[in-house]
């Protein structure tokens, strides 16, 4: 088997806010904390999966002017309605930087957590485009227009096709590797 990506950790200024705000916005639990056996810095284990001890890890230690190395965190959801709801909880926090995007392949909203890192709140759509695909998107529409919309301008692409023939040609590429 092929290594898998299960969790990721980044360095943060200040532990507690991030931890609130991650606990808030998408429901992550703390599962453990101590320090960390390296750099004996504070470190935070974060968890949404019972079966997992933890997906994310935030580790005291960015300086108080250093910049946000992280391109964008992605947590999946399943529903429209959850990235609706993650949206809201994100304006209620004040936070207006938030991007809507179409992937063709996913539907996605974008913002800062409170030190500036970028989230992705995305979900799968049935449909595959090559990527990097966007178009700007509005969420307050209904689920049936999004879909309609949506599949209207993936079937216009020459890389259109359904998910499960990409996956089935992923699935024969990693195995060749």
């Amino acid at each position: 088997m092929k290594p898998q990506l299960s969790h990721v950790g980044i360095y943060v200024r200040d532990a507690e806010p991030m931890i609130r705000f991650y606990q808030e916005v998408l429901g992550l639990t703390v599962t453990d904390r101590g320090l960390s056996t390296s750099s004996k810095a504070p470190i935070v284990f974060m968890s949404a999966n019972p079966t997992q001890h933890h997906q994310f890890v935030l580790v005291q230690g960015r300086k108080d002017d250093g910049p946000s190395t992280v391109n964008q965190l992605s947590f999946k959801v399943e529903t429209l309605d959850e990235i609706r709801a993650i949206a809201q909880k994100v304006k209620a926090r004040g936070i207006t930087t938030i991007r809507q995007t179409s992937h063709g392949n996913a539907w996605s909203i974008y913002f800062p957590d409170p030190e500036g890192n970028f989230i992705e709140i995305y979900m799968d759509t049935p449909w595959h485009v090559a990527q990097p695909h966007g178009d700007p998107m509005d969420f307050s529409k209904s689920d049936a227009k999004i879909h309609a919309w949506t599949e209207k301008i993936v079937r216009a692409d020459p890389t259109f096709k359904p998910k499960d023939a990409r996956e089935m040609e992923l699935a024969q590429i990693l195995e060749t590797q």
